[in-house]
């Protein structure tokens, strides 16, 4: 019967019979190795004198550089001092706890790898068990650009509720939230309680109905009825019971947490505007509170208007800056989205999500999205236009190749020295190489979805690669 080993250290997790003494070299070596991406033999002095490389990624970043120098140089300076504590450590107590260290590669500049280092027992040499880090690290950056935007739309969103709820506050127009299917008062502002009942008034949770008298009652409750229907009612002479005045009552149906509730306004009759101005009033008031730049301009794009959001994104403070001034002074690169712009809106009468630049006094540029509409015949010849930077939802995008200006510039003085043909097939090269450098970029060098990107079979890619000597910057093919 076999004698059960016994633990030296407390804590320290053992086999229960050593078995494992008796493993060839070999087998030990490929358990070592499986224990993570990378396995180093370290010697007393601190140098890897043997490693095992299982993750193919780190061993083309050039991890078998660090091969016969001490571990401490391969590192970055603040995780030298890890290093070191490491090795104490795993000599003294035999093992120690994973700690993360920032590796030095020869690709990669810097490489977080987790570390655990166990006492080898033979002639003071530790072994030291590593994971690669990077997707946690990766997915951890994301989280964070995760985060940040999901605050910044929540800022956003708690801004433009505190300015809606101060409006509905503050307004002098009396409105009440009604639920159409209890048809029980949600919310009134301040004017609907003074106009209904005084200012001390609880309304909510009060019958809407019970608001009207006798002779009314049918024509609310028709009026709610109507709104459930088509969204929005005109305006209904009905007499409250509170004062015994008449008043133009009109209902709007909106869905808000997965349910539908009517905004209904309350308008003496003996003060109501005519309808027409009314309306553009409203119009004219929510183009000025809206978070996205508005601007209003002629056939020729010269502004006639732009509400506050507009003013804000051209760095103005007046819109009378800007009225008369062309809208390409502010939008568009050098003239030709300009020139798209109006193309589309007088073939179309819109344009949609069409991207282009914004440009503040001091030529300062950041990248927008612009939504226009033409004006229905016989409005005048205007154009109205929305504009959103889009700078937050911007991915990553590979960085512009800096042989571009100077092929160009090569190209443009071959002229009048070369033949046409010539030029053409020359810069459908760099084109084509461009593309092709662009797309293997954006795969991480995979061949196989690179061609996929391009629109091109794999043979063909692959033709292409060693036309253009770019055979080393693409090694996988899935």
């Amino acid at each position: 019967m076999e004698a059960r080993a016994s633990s030296s250290l407390p804590g320290k997790a053992t086999f229960v019979r050593g078995i494992l003494g008796g493993l060839d070299a070999p087998v030990a070596q490929t358990i070592v190795a499986a224990g993570g991406d990378v396995a180093m033999v370290i010697d007393r002095d601190g140098v890897i004198r043997d490693m095992a490389l299982v993750n193919e990624q780190m061993a083309q970043d050039g991890a078998e550089s660090w091969l016969d120098r001490r571990w401490s140089d391969t590192v970055t300076k603040e995780s030298q001092g890890k290093v070191h504590e490491m090795l104490r450590d795993a000599l003294q107590d035999g093992r120690t706890r994973w700690r993360e260290v920032n590796q030095v590669t020869a690709t990669k500049g810097s490489l977080m790898v987790r570390y655990l280092a166990v006492d080898a027992g033979r002639e003071g040499r530790v072994i030291a068990i590593g994971r690669d880090n990077r997707a946690v690290t990766d997915m951890q950056q994301r989280l964070v650009a995760a985060q940040q935007s999901m605050e910044r739309d929540y800022s956003r969103l708690r801004d433009s509720e505190f300015r809606y709820r101060l409006l509905f506050q503050t307004s002098s127009e009396a409105v009440i939230i009604v639920d159409p299917v209890t048809r029980r008062i949600i919310e009134a502002n301040p004017a609907a309680q003074i106009l209904i009942g005084g200012d001390r008034a609880l309304l909510t949770g009060e019958s809407f109905i019970k608001l009207f008298d006798a002779d009314s009652e049918d024509q609310a409750a028709a009026l709610l009825t109507v709104a459930r229907s088509t969204a929005q009612t005109g305006r209904t002479d009905m007499r409250l019971t509170s004062q015994k005045r008449v008043f133009l009552v009109s209902a709007s149906l909106f869905r808000q947490d997965r349910g539908s509730q009517c905004l209904v306004r309350l308008s003496p009759l003996e003060h109501v505007a005519p309808a027409v101005s009314d309306s553009v009033a409203r119009l004219q008031a929510v183009m000025e509170r809206m978070p996205d730049a508005f601007v209003v301009t002629d056939d020729a794009l010269k502004i006639l208007s732009g509400n506050s959001a507009f003013l804000e994104l051209v760095r103005v403070g007046a819109e009378a800056q800007v009225v008369g001034q062309s809208l390409s002074r502010y939008l568009g690169r050098a003239g030709l989205d300009r020139n798209l712009l109006l193309d589309s809106l007088r073939a179309h009468g819109f344009v949609r999500n069409f991207n282009t630049v914004v440009r503040g006094p001091f030529e300062e540029q950041e990248d927008a999205e612009v939504s226009g509409v033409a004006a229905p015949d016989g409005a005048g010849g205007c154009y109205g236009f929305t504009i959103r930077l889009v700078a937050r939802r911007a991915s990553e995008r590979p960085a512009a190749m800096p042989e571009i200006g100077r092929s160009v510039e090569q190209l443009t003085e071959l002229v009048g020295r070369v033949k046409l043909k010539e030029l053409v097939r020359e810069t459908t090269d760099l084109v084509e190489r461009l593309c092709i450098e662009a797309a293997l970029e954006l795969t991480k060098d995979n061949r196989a979805s690179a061609a996929d990107v391009l629109g091109l079979s794999r043979q063909s890619l692959y033709s292409k690669l060693h036309r253009f000597g770019l055979v080393n910057s693409a090694p996988h093919d899935d």
